[in-house]
């Protein structure tokens, strides 16, 4: 077995969560690798490589060491190259994580085989212009359309398979996944989703309007998303893209999945149990 360590090392733990990893891993007699740019900041670790998608490919498993945005970063490279992922925590919440990271001694289920597989959907969203598909991207959380920098409220126009959906005044729609449901669209009012229930979340954000509700849909529905002035994408959190007036996004299920290794027996409603009542605390 070979594994593809992606640490986050901005975080103030992961270096050291990051070597612990190493070193049970060394004791399992399992091979690793990461990025040569994170092998500069840990030069304890030997084997690294320059480009994160022939890392991926070479591995057969990708520990992703950091917070949501870390390891949901990495699990969409995981996907794309059909590899299995498992988040260990070292950043806050970390719903995604299968470990913490005082949990270390579980690693040894990669050689035993005494793990799960979560497989969880991801969202396909196309930019197009003049009927054109321009660009690309993919998420496991949530696809957020809103309005950016300015402070003001957005005309977002919502269809399903072709037919209006409805017409929103306000900051910005969440189109989420399952696993979505738990991050911003459940700040902004949303349900709590079961993500093994098949299907795509709509949430408004601060509409101006008498009904906020969310939307569920199938998971076969496509959405298309457009708006009367220029919008921002951002797909997982990351850098936004600008919709351009005139642009519009179509949104789906993608026909590949993030393929989550899961060694403890917890169930989805555990973890959000244990999650939620820390940040009560």
């Amino acid at each position: 077995m070979k594994v593809a360590l992606l640490p986050n090392l901005t975080r103030k733990t992961a270096a050291k969560v990051t070597l612990d990893v190493a070193a049970r891993l060394d004791g399992l007699k399992i091979e690793y690798s990461l990025l040569m740019s994170d092998k500069e900041k840990l030069p304890q670790l030997i084997s690294a490589v320059s480009d994160i998608d022939e890392l991926i490919e070479s591995c057969d498993v990708v520990i992703a060491i950091g917070g949501d945005g870390t390891i949901l970063h990495a699990a969409k490279y995981a996907a794309k190259h059909k590899k299995k992922i498992l988040g260990i925590n070292a950043g806050r919440l970390a719903f995604m994580a299968g470990l913490e990271s005082n949990e270390l001694d579980l690693l040894s289920s990669l050689i035993d085989g005494t793990y799960s597989v979560d497989s969880r959907m991801l969202l396909e969203v196309g930019l197009y212009s003049d009927g054109q598909l321009i660009k690309t991207d993919y998420c496991i959380n949530d696809a957020v359309v809103g309005r950016g920098n300015r402070i003001r409220l957005e005309d977002i126009e919502i269809e399903c398979n072709g037919r209006l959906v409805n017409e929103y005044l306000a900051d910005g729609v969440i189109i989420a996944t399952p696993t979505g449901s738990t991050a911003y669209s459940l700040s902004a009012g949303g349900p709590v989703v079961d993500p093994s229930v098949g299907g795509i979340l709509l949430t408004p954000i601060c509409t101006h309007s008498l009904f906020s509700r969310s939307l569920f849909f199938s998971e076969n529905s496509e959405l298309k998303v457009k708006g009367k002035s220029e919008l921002n994408l951002s797909c997982d959190g990351e850098d936004s893209t600008v919709v351009e007036r005139g642009q519009y996004l179509v949104i789906k299920k993608a026909d590949f999945t993030a393929d989550f290794l899961r060694i403890k027996s917890d169930t989805f409603f555990d973890v959000l149990n244990s999650k939620l009542s820390e940040r009560r605390a």
